[in-house]
């Protein structure tokens, strides 16, 4: 039956070249490519230089040398993405299976053009008569290993539900013994018999012990695990090492006071799979009864801190009165709240002179979390100056920015600071961990305004910067609906469709919407686009309006058609007017 729509292929057309009607093994044999037929045959995409693929081969090889060695009649042939003959060779030896040979460039393009390669590894099945099973076989050989045989929908549909009654019938035996192996390890090196974990609360612990994650997060973890303990809790922790080193696996377990899978334990791949791991650190907490409780509960300690304990097991109504005692504590913050700890009770200049925090008391105070080597947050800096020296002008004793370093280093710290007109907390500074907890944030540059009664005032300051620049100050609910409203007033008067000569195929149409890039004059605007939605066309008012009636809009519309500075979307970074 053929999978993926019906297509079917000929093999031996999808795999000859010019006067070559065979492929080659890596100690320069030729085969028949004639020899395949009555065979599965696997197309796979790679490179030596793609660390991805490199991560994949040894699972692809360890299921084909399986499957083959229970007569399965199944093939795989490598097409190399490499770009130089020796890294083939080189790639090519630790695999146990056929190539289309490096020098037949044409076919290996062809290849790629046939099946629409955009990314890699990519493994492509095609049964023996020729039809595609699965474009997508990398995923199902990490799921499912040799298990995924024969390829077809038929089986992937059998594996689903194999998957959920899994599921349906978990416990905690399911989840970590694997195979003969029906222990964890202890900080000490010993074997931990699973059948002890049951009847028991568990926290399956992912984490990677070299990231900054882990170095953050353990040790609230451990303080919550020791509390729970105190408190008669029924709780374990069984850690999930992601470090790839034995050594730097052995010296963190002697450190840890939890439960480990063993390094490099065929079961980790399929815990991550299994739980659909996203992110680092992940908690899953797992039932009395061997049921998972919840996904993560990493949010709930990374926004508790060690306070979180007293959410366990972290069902719905202890949630809810984690929450009632959060939603308490944010109607009490105050700037000394979050600024001051101890004797860290001051910001610095970049001359480090110590500012008091009680000097910033009653002023609107923006918190900006970034980075020298962050390329969004160097993007975005000129805006950011701009604004703040715009809204210093005007209000030069309320309003202030305070970096908050996630530098690694003193000489990036300091060559970062020195661009920047305002205050700092220092580099070591142990009031950054506690900003960044309280403020969920989760990447960078990131913007918390404070108002002058200490509360959190917004967010989202980076993005309200980019839309309204120094006009968003202070950036309360209240100015954001002036802002809208004047917004809608911007674009009385102004024409609801227009001819364009940049445009000539379709009418232009006033839209209110977000950044865009002009393509016209190639810059950002936002809040008013002159739209073409067909085509994805976009003109500022400014443009628009200017060629389309030979008269110039005027400073302050232009102005208001489009901010200056940057905006940066994930890793792009484009210039706004």
């Amino acid at each position: 039956m053929a999978g993926n729509g019906g297509e079917t292929y000929d093999i031996t057309s999808l795999l000859s070249g010019n006067d070559r009607d065979y492929v080659v093994r890596n100690n320069g044999d030729q085969v028949k490519i004639a020899d395949l037929k009555d065979k599965t045959v696997g197309l796979y995409f790679s490179a030596h230089w793609c660390p991805p693929c490199r991560g994949f081969t040894p699972k692809l090889a360890e299921t084909y040398q399986n499957l083959t060695s229970q007569s399965k009649p199944l093939e795989v042939i490598f097409i190399s993405h490499d770009e130089d003959e020796e890294s083939f060779t080189s790639y090519f030896s630790e695999m146990p299976w056929l190539a289309v040979p490096f020098s037949d460039s044409e076919a290996r393009e062809r290849l790629d053009e046939t099946f629409k390669i955009r990314g890699i590894p990519s493994l492509v099945m095609i049964d023996a008569n020729g039809n595609l099973l699965t474009e997508k076989a990398v995923g199902f050989v990490r799921e499912h290993m040799s298990d995924a045989y024969p390829f077809t929908p038929e089986r992937f549909a059998e594996l689903k539900e194999i998957a959920e009654a899994e599921k349906r019938n978990q416990t905690i035996r399911s989840i970590l013994v694997r195979g003969e192996r029906d222990y964890v390890l202890s900080s000490k090196g010993d074997k931990v018999p699973v059948s002890e974990l049951e009847g028991k609360y568990v926290g399956l612990y992912f984490n990677d012990s070299r990231s900054g994650e882990w170095e953050e997060f353990t040790p609230i973890l451990t303080q919550i695990h020791e509390k729970l303990k105190q408190n008669n809790e029924n709780f374990e922790i069984v850690t999930v090492l992601l470090d790839d080193e034995e050594s730097s696996f052995n010296d963190t377990l002697a450190k840890l006071p939890f439960y480990v899978i063993p390094f490099e334990d065929k079961s980790i791949e399929k815990l991550i799979r299994y739980f659909e791991l996203r992110s680092l650190p992940t908690l899953v907490m797992i039932g009395s009864d061997g049921k998972t409780l919840r996904n993560n509960c990493a949010d709930v300690i990374e926004e508790h801190g060690v306070d979180a304990w007293e959410g366990f097991p972290f069902s719905q109504e202890k949630m809810g009165i984690l929450e009632e005692k959060a939603k308490a504590k944010l109607e009490q913050q105050t700037l000394e709240s979050l600024l001051v700890r101890g004797e860290f009770n001051y910001v610095v200049r970049k001359d480090g002179t110590k500012i008091p925090v009680s000097d910033l008391v009653g002023k609107t105070i923006i918190l900006y979390f970034s980075a020298d080597w962050c390329g969004p947050c160097h993007a975005f800096l000129p805006k950011l100056i701009e604004e703040y020296n715009k809204i210093k002008s005007k209000h030069p004793d309320s309003f202030e920015i305070v970096f908050v370093s996630s530098d690694r280093d003193e000489d990036s710290y300091n060559d970062f600071y020195s661009s920047m007109p305002w205050l700092a907390l220092p580099l070591d500074d142990p009031r950054k961990s506690f900003l960044k907890k309280t403020f969920k944030i989760r990447g960078i540059p990131s913007l918390v305004a404070i108002g002058p009664n200490g509360k959190t005032v917004s967010k989202d300051v980076r993005m309200l910067l980019t839309e309204h620049g120094a006009h968003a100050y202070p950036f309360t609910e209240e100015r954001i609906k002036e802002l809208q409203v004047e917004i809608e007033n911007m674009a009385k008067g102004w024409p609801e469709k227009i001819k364009h000569e940049l445009h000539e195929s379709h009418e232009l149409v006033l839209t209110k919407c977000g950044p865009y890039c002009c393509d016209g004059c190639d810059e950002m605007g936002g809040n008013w686009s002159y739209k073409c939605r067909e085509c994805d066309f976009d003109l500022h008012p400014k443009c628009a309006l200017e060629k389309a009636d030979g008269e110039n809009m005027g400073e302050e519309d232009g102005q208001n058609a489009a901010q200056e500075g940057y905006v940066c979307e994930g890793d792009v970074c484009r210039k706004v007017e």
